[in-house]
């Protein structure tokens, strides 16, 4: 004889069968994931030790004679690998000049990376941080340069433009999504293009040409609405950074505290379930994209008003994609997020001093970061490496693929 399962009645909401929540005190819920990430940042540097020792031409030198005296090429490896990564870390945290450059580099990094997070737990695959932070910096350099504001108020209108700038361009793809089923991958690329095309273009206008000058570049933006230093000259790093953890802590709530935070779960995890539970879909996709955008717009006023930088083609940089392997590296949390964030900032600060006093090239810090990425994405090939003993799931990315 069986039993049917009790049915709901009419127009009560499904039960959703959840597991069990992981509990940041008890070690075995989060300690696993540590320990592969910790291990892949450690394969990372092994390998990165090989080609840093195969790319010194002393190294290359004392290869003709290993057969007779090995020692020389042991030894010189091993000087070429020490004052390389001592030189990468004493760039990145030797001295609080060189802590205030990491943590200035590190706050758009986080919070692009905050940005593709919150669109990857939503099930989206946010590729277009690099157009929103355009769009942003577009939009807080005009009101930067442009108006004529107190201090104080000039810094806010122009941080809100930034902002605005950003959710709208990251808005639209999320509305696209939402009302057309527009892959968000293929119109954030677009996007992208997009973005940058419009840049150049008003770069080529009077209203964003610098007076004077014939390149693509802008005015720099008034002293008015530039970030401060809240430490003073001792420990300059401006109030962007103190903003970025802020967006940490923000979007931490958001997912983990709040009502709205529950469906974006929800819908990346399932959205036909979701739907049927009454959720709106529709809604999520397009706000999960607008914060995402305001996050990349936050990051383009780091650049603009922390920097003070002028508007240029180049001015991006690859901040936006690197907030992909940000994300990626944190394993699509906002604790994670913040802490790869920091990692990028400081490799990438110290890999100019690596470069200076130990002559490694700055491209090996590159290598580095998407060995550690690799490894990261292969969870199973660092255990095995490693040989982890599975006691645990970790958090794991829920971004739909090209089939969803």
């Amino acid at each position: 004889m069986t039993t049917q399962a009790p049915v709901p009645p009419p127009g009560a909401e499904p039960e959703i069968e959840q597991g069990p929540k992981a509990d940041l005190r008890d070690p075995v819920s989060w300690l696993p994931s540590v320990k592969v990430t910790a291990g892949a940042f450690v394969i990372a540097l092994v390998i990165g030790a090989f080609v840093i020792a195969f790319s010194d031409d002393d190294v290359i030198e004392s290869l003709g004679y290993f057969g007779s005296y090995p020692w020389d090429f042991f030894t010189r490896s091993a000087d070429a690998v020490w004052s390389s990564y001592s030189a990468l870390v004493r760039g990145a945290l030797g001295s609080s000049n060189a802590i205030a450059s990491t943590l200035n580099r590190s706050a758009p990094l986080i919070c692009a990376g905050l940005g593709v997070t919150l669109a990857f737990r939503a099930g989206l695959f946010n590729i277009g941080a690099q157009g929103q932070l355009i769009v942003g910096a577009l939009c807080a350099g005009y009101v930067g340069f442009t108006w004529d504001l107190p201090a104080g108020l000039h810094l806010l209108v122009a941080l809100v433009a930034g902002l605005i700038g950003g959710a709208i361009w990251g808005g639209l793809t999320g509305f696209l999504k939402a009302r057309t089923g527009a892959h968000e991958v293929i119109t954030t690329i677009m996007f992208n293009y997009l973005a940058a095309s419009i840049l150049i273009y008003a770069l080529s206008h009077n209203a964003f040409q610098r007076p004077g000058s014939d390149n693509a570049l802008s005015p720099r933006v008034d002293d008015s609405a530039a970030f401060p230093s809240p430490f003073g000259d001792s420990f300059d790093v401006h109030l962007g950074v103190v903003l970025a953890i802020l967006a940490g802590v923000a979007v931490w709530w958001l997912l983990e505290r709040s009502t709205w935070g529950f469906e974006l779960r929800a819908v990346g995890a399932n959205a036909q379930a979701s739907r049927t539970a009454g959720m709106s879909v529709s809604k999520v996709y397009t706000l999960a994209m607008l914060f995402a955008g305001a996050l990349a717009g936050l990051a383009a006023t780091m650049q603009v008003l922390g920097n003070q930088n002028s508007l240029s083609p180049t001015l991006p940089g690859s901040i936006g994609f690197d907030a992909i392997t940000v994300a990626l590296l944190g394993r699509a949390s906002p604790l994670g997020t913040v802490l790869a964030g920091l990692l990028f900032g400081a490799m990438s600060v110290g890999g100019v001093a690596m470069q200076a006093s130990a002559g490694t090239p700055k491209e090996l810090t590159d290598v580095l970061q998407a060995l550690i990425v690799l490894f990261v994405a292969a969870p199973a090939l660092v255990k095995g490496m490693l040989r982890i003993r599975e006691s645990g799931g970790g958090a794991t990315v829920m971004a739909k693929g090209w089939g969803s």
